[in-house]
């Protein structure tokens, strides 16, 4: 991917929780933006969005599979080519899924660079797991 120059990312938070004093509603900036837009591509199904069929992963469905190392590893290729293909701010990236039986549920490890300035090396990490 090539290298971009970028000085600042902004996003609202989609908690839509005003600020207790404030009253507005909180701003998410550099790494916090960027990790809500990654875990947003992540929890998109494939064919979600109007008019971009291939935006998104297929990791719903893959929590009423198995939920084994073979499962696990189609999740990290799904979660990784998505991360890949739709977000331009980050490079480097490094996705590890742990099934987790027991709970009916995957841990996600990811890691990235973002793009730009000088970020240290971005680590999230996360559950993915059924809502009942």
């Amino acid at each position: 991917m090539a290298s971009q120059s970028s000085k600042a990312f902004k996003d609202i938070s989609l908690s839509f929780q005003p600020h207790p004093v404030t009253g507005d509603i909180p701003v998410l900036k550099n790494e916090d933006a960027i990790k809500r837009a990654v875990r947003n591509l992540i929890e998109t199904s494939a064919g979600e969005r109007p008019f971009k069929d291939a935006l998104g992963t297929g990791v719903r469905d893959a929590l009423f599979e198995f939920i084994d190392f073979p499962t696990a590893s189609v999740v990290a290729q799904q979660i990784f080519d998505v991360l890949n293909g739709f977000e331009g701010r980050i490079d480097n990236v490094q996705v590890n899924v742990e099934p987790r039986p027991e709970d009916n549920s995957f841990e996600v490890m990811i890691s990235y660079d973002i793009v730009g300035d000088s970020f240290p090396k971005q680590n999230f990490e996360f559950l993915l797991e059924t809502t009942r």
